[in-house]
This record gives C-alpha cells, structure tokens and sequence, in this order.
C-alpha cells in the first residue's frame, strides 16, 4: 500500500467530490450527468482514487452504486475537508463585507418563533445576509448538524439531550403552556387546572411529536391521561387558525407567546405546567469552525433571550 504522503499527493480535492456525488445519486450515470463529465470520466476518477488508496471506494451492481466501507470512511473525513474550507470562505468573505454572507439554521417548529426575532434583528442591521433555515425534530437536527447541512440549531431540549459530539448553550427555560385564542370563553377563567380541560377539543402534533413525552408528564403528575386529540396535525398554520377561530386547546412552549413580541390572537391559559419547564438552547457541532455568521447569530439569539418579553 502507497504510503501516507503518497495517498495525499494524489489525492484531489475534485476527485473527493466526485466520490460524494455519486454516493448522493447512487449511480454512475446520474453523478456524471449532475457533473457535467462523462461517465468515462468519473468512473477513472475513482478508479484512479482506488488504486492511490488500495482499497475498493464503491460496491457496483446492476442497479447502481454505494459506498464500502472504505469509502464510507473517506467520504466522512472529505466532508470535514470541503465544511472547513467552505467556513474559511465565508470567513474571507465576511471580511471583505462583513455584510454579506449565508448562515443555515437549524430549529423545530415550535422555535421558528425565536428564530424570525433573530432574523429580524440582524436582517435591520444587514439587509444582504441570507438565511436557510430548516425546520425539523430534534433528532433530525442533530443529524443535520453533524452532516455539515447546519450551522447551528435551536431546540427545546431534555434533560438527557446532550450528546457526546455535541456542545449546547443554554438562552432560556420555557414551560410548555394550554393555548387558547384570545375569544375563547375559557381566557376569562381565572382559576382552571388540566382536570377541566379533559372534554375540550385538543389540537395534538402528528404522534404528538418531539412534545408528546413533555405533555403525557404534564397530565401524568396530576394523575390524569393526555385526552385524545380532536384534531391530530403537524401544521402550523391550521393549528393557529383553529385555535382563533374555534374553541380548540393546544398545549406549546411559551416561548411561542413571546416571539418576535407578545401573540396579538393567542393566549396561555392560567394553569401551571412545572414538569414540563426545560431549557431552549443553541446546538451546534463540537469541534467545527463556527463562521462569522454562525456567530453573529449566537450573539443576538443570547441578547433575543436576556430581553424576552413577558407574554401574560
């Protein structure tokens, strides 16, 4: 086997993304054709990598191609090798025009309310940043940060979140809160406890979702079972709509009460939910060079929580 130097010599950076090209498509044919090479060509490149390497990269069949192994491995260290060198880019970018530049956030749903006060508060100041965010459960989150896909993340997290490859800073505790709209007759109750609540129409997430541990021991240390959902949806926008329009209940953090500013139509009725209080936090991978935009973000999210405004 060539020794190490040598393997490093021959090795091209080109080469390496070719390899992730066709680990994404799965087929020779379809990575050429997204290349803009011919298959000839991409099939020496690998080749070529192969034989510096000495070891086979892809398993090849019929129906397509996927990594060994060995090609695993590499892929895994190639993508370690194009993230730094995309973060210095944007690091030579940013001082060249500190405001210009792309930051990828990663949140659930329910924090996309803290994530657009952050967002507003840089896009005042630099109209030409742009933001990706993507909006999934925590553990996709986890899983996008160590693919290299985010830059960072903010999620309600539990209390055994924190992971090993990891590092997590903690904005805020939030309790998670029965939202009604701000007409439903049950907002003029000054005393209410979960007991009432159990014959109300419920909006739960689909399979309750990354909330349903936190809402089951909201119910659960009263002695109760979560009621069965009158309506059972991921979405945003026809929970908020049911809510202002009909007597539905849902349980949410607060936090979504008080993100970009208090909620105009939505209000937390008066019942107290301990167990359920957790900490919101920024996510991000260990290790990796965070860009100048990654931590600018950081900076404001840590001044959007000091300055959260009381919702009731």
């Amino acid at each position: 086997m060539p020794s190490d130097e040598q393997v490093l010599r021959r090795l091209k950076l080109r080469d390496l993304h070719t390899l992730k090209v066709i680990a994404d498509w799965g087929s020779m044919a379809k990575a050429a054709a997204h290349l803009a090479m011919s298959q000839p060509a991409v099939s020496r490149a690998i080749a070529e990598m192969e034989h510096s390497i000495g070891e086979q990269l892809l398993d090849r069949s019929p129906v397509g191609v996927q990594l060994t192994p060995y090609g695993e491995i590499l892929l895994k260290r190639a993508l370690v090798v194009f993230d730094e060198l995309n973060q210095g880019l944007q690091e030579i970018e940013f001082l060249a025009d500190p405001a210009v530049g792309e930051v990828r956030i990663g949140s659930t749903e329910p924090m996309t309310a803290l994530v657009a006060t952050i967002i507003q508060r840089i896009s005042s100041r630099f109209p030409k940043i742009v933001f990706h965010v993507a909006v999934h459960d925590t553990l996709m989150l986890h899983r996008r940060l160590r693919e290299r896909d985010d830059d960072l993340a903010i999620s309600r997290m539990s209390n055994s979140d924190q992971e090993d490859d990891m590092q997590t800073e903690i904005l805020f505790h939030d309790p998670l809160v029965v939202i009604a709209g701000k007409h439903n007759p049950l907002t003029r109750r000054r005393h209410l406890s979960l007991k009432d609540l159990l014959d109300e129409p419920w909006i739960l997430g689909t399979h309750q979702g990354f909330l349903g541990p936190f809402i089951d021991e909201a119910f659960r240390s009263v002695g109760l079972e979560t009621p069965k959902a009158r309506v059972v949806s991921a979405s945003t926008y026809l929970r908020n709509n049911l809510l202002l329009a009909g007597p539905f209940l849902a349980i949410l953090p607060e936090a979504m009460l008080r993100y970009p500013k208090p909620h105009p139509s939505l209000r937390a009725l008066p019942i107290e939910l301990p167990t359920t209080r957790r900490p919101i936090g920024l996510i991000a991978l260990k290790h990796r060079t965070m860009s100048p935009l990654a931590n600018l973000v950081r900076s404001v999210a840590r001044d959007v929580a000091k300055s959260m405004p009381v919702a009731r």
